[in-house]
């Protein structure tokens, strides 16, 4: 029996050793969110971090600055990073 992942874990690395994290409930959500982060990086404009404790709020970054995007499915119901 295959398990199903509670939702998905994005570490956003950043140049000068920022790291942001936020849960994503599907994999559907978080490959739209990428696709804006790679399709962004040559238009030189920003991307969209959302805030996962905050609907509707999200950190702005230049696609630039993003030395490293993890994801990890996440099974457990104790969020620790």
């Amino acid at each position: 029996m295959s398990r199903t992942p509670r939702h998905y874990a994005v570490h956003l690395h950043q140049v000068g050793g920022q790291t942001k994290w936020v849960f994503f409930p599907r994999r559907e959500m978080l490959q739209e969110w990428y696709q804006g982060v790679v399709n962004a990086e040559g238009q030189g404009g920003f991307v969209n971090f959302p805030i996962s404790d905050l609907e509707g709020e999200y950190l702005v970054v230049r696609p630039e600055a993003v030395i490293g995007v993890r994801m990890r499915p996440k099974f457990s119901s104790v969020d620790d990073t």
